[in-house]
C-alpha cells in the first residue's frame, strides 16, 4: 500500500503545478510557498508516523474482522461489493469526521487538516498524524458486516484520494453534482471559519449524508475564510499536531473539578471547565493571514530541504517493508527532526547553520542504524 503513495507523488505534483499555473492565468494567487511546504510536510509526517500508528489504522480492523464478522462471503469481492464498500466507508467516515469536529480529543488530532489559511491541492495533502489512533472505532461496523481488510483499506484509500480534487478555489458550483457529491464548493464551506459555514459538510465523497443528517450548508455569497479558531500562526509540524492536546492537558490540570478533567476530552472544541475563564469570542474581522517575513536565502534553503525530505520520504516508503521496526523508527525520528527544522526555518525562528546541524545529526543517526 505504501508504494501506491510513491506512485501518486508525481500525480500530486502535476496537479499542484496545474492548479498553480491555472491560478496565475486567471489572476489568482492560490499558493504561497511557505504554506504549501507546511501542508506537504504534514502529509509526509502523517505517512511516516504510520510506523507507530498503523496498527490502529488496519491492524485492529483485521483483528476485529477475524473475530466478529458473522459473514465472510464473496459479495465484497464482486464489483458491486466494491462500490458498496466505498459507500459504506464513506458513511462511516462521515460520522468519524463529524465527531472529530464535535469532540475535543478527536478534534485535537483532526485540527491539523484545517490549519492552512489557503485552500488548494496541497491543503488536501495536509493529513493528520494522530488521526488513526482513535478513528478505527468508527469503521468497526464494516468489520462486523464482513468487509475484508483488503477491501476496506482499498475503498478507504479510494475515498481519500477522491477528496484531493475538491480542495480548490478554482472550480465553481457544479449544479446537480453539488447535490449528491462532495465538491469544491461544498468543501470550501467545510474548511471555512465563518459563522455561517462552521462545522458543516462533513461528507468525504458523498454530500448526501449531510443532507440526510442536517449538517449541509450551501456556499453562499459570503466569502469563505479558511483556517481554524484561533489561527495556529506557525509552520512547526510538531506543534501543529500537539497544540490542541497541550491546551486540553493544560485545562485538565488547572481545573479543580475532577469530573471536568474527564469531561473536557469529550466536550466540543473550545469548551472549558466552569472554574476557568471562557475562551474569547471569535471575531472573523480579526483574522489575518499568517505570513512571517523570510529572507530569500532561507526560502531557497527551505525549498531545497523540502525536496530532499520528499526524496527521503519516497525512499522510505519504497523500502519500509524490508526494514525492521527499529530501523524504520530511526528513519522516522530523523525525518521528524528534519521536518521540524524545516518548519522553524520558513517561519524565521531558526538560522540556516542550526538547521544544518540538526539535519547532519539526523542523517548520522539514520546512517548509523540503517
Amino acid at each position: 500500500m505504501e508504494k501506491i503513495i510513491v506512485y501518486a507523488i508525481p500525480v500530486f505534483t502535476l496537479m499542484i503545478l496545474a492548479e498553480y499555473g491555472f491560478g496565475l492565468s486567471t489572476g489568482k494567487r492560490v499558493y504561497r510557498i511557505n504554506d504549501a511546504i507546511s501542508s506537504l510536510s504534514q502529509g509526509i509526517l502523517s505517512q511516516i508516523t504510520l510506523v507507530f500508528t498503523g496498527i490502529f489504522q488496519i491492524g485492529i480492523y483485521t483483528l476485529a474482522y477475524g473475530h466478529i464478522a458473522p459473514y465472510q462471503g464473496p459479495f465484497w469481492e464482486k464489483w458491486y461489493g466494491w462500490i458498496a464498500a466505498m459507500v459504506f466507508v464513506d458513511f462511516c467516515g462521515y460520522w468519524h469526521h463529524r465527531y472529530s469536529h464535535e469532540t475535543g480529543i478527536l478534534w485535537a488530532a483532526h485540527v491539523v487538516h484545517h490549519q492552512s489559511q489557503d485552500f488548494n491541492f496541497s491543503t488536501a495533502l495536509r493529513q493528520e498524524s494522530a488521526y488513526p489512533v482513535l478513528g478505527w472505532v468508527f469503521y468497526l461496523p464494516m468489520a462486523l458486516a464482513g468487509v475484508p481488510p483488503g477491501v476496506y483499506a482499498a475503498s478507504g484509500l479510494a475515498v481519500l484520494l477522491y477528496q484531493v480534487w475538491i480542495h480548490t478555489e478554482l472550480v465553481g458550483k457544479l449544479g446537480w453534482f453539488d447535490k449528491v457529491f462532495s465538491s469544491p464548493s461544498n468543501h470550501r464551506v467545510h474548511h471555512a471559519v465563518n459563522d455561517l459555514y462552521i462545522d458543516r459538510n462533513y461528507g468525504g465523497m458523498l454530500i448526501v449524508w449531510d443532507r440526510l443528517f442536517g449538517t449541509f450548508q450551501e456556499e453562499a455569497d459570503e466569502t469563505c475564510v479558511f483556517g481554524i479558531r484561533p489561527q495556529l500562526d506557525s509552520w512547526d509540524p510538531v506543534w501543529a499536531n500537539l497544540h490542541v492536546y497541550w491546551a486540553l492537558v493544560s485545562d485538565a490540570w488547572k481545573t479543580r473539578c475532577w469530573a471536568d478533567r474527564l469531561r473536557i476530552w469529550f466536550m466540543p472544541p473550545g469548551w472549558r471547565p466552569r472554574d476557568l475563564d471562557p475562551k474569547p469570542e471569535f471575531e472573523l474581522s480579526s483574522v489575518s493571514r499568517y505570513d512571517p517575513p523570510i529572507s530569500r536565502g532561507a526560502l531557497w534553503f527551505g525549498g531545497c530541504q523540502f525536496l530532499l525530505m520528499l526524496a527521503a520520504f519516497s525512499w522510505f516508503l519504497w523500502q519500509m517493508d524490508d526494514l525492521s521496526f527499529g530501523k524504520s523508527a530511526a528513519v522516522v525520528v530523523g525525518m521528524i527532526a528534519g521536518l521540524w527544522s524545516l518548519g522553524r526555518i520558513i517561519e524565521g525562528r531558526m538560522k540556516i547553520p542550526a538547521a544544518l546541524l540538526i539535519d547532519l545529526a539526523a542523517v548520522s543517526l539514520v546512517a548509523h542504524l540503517v
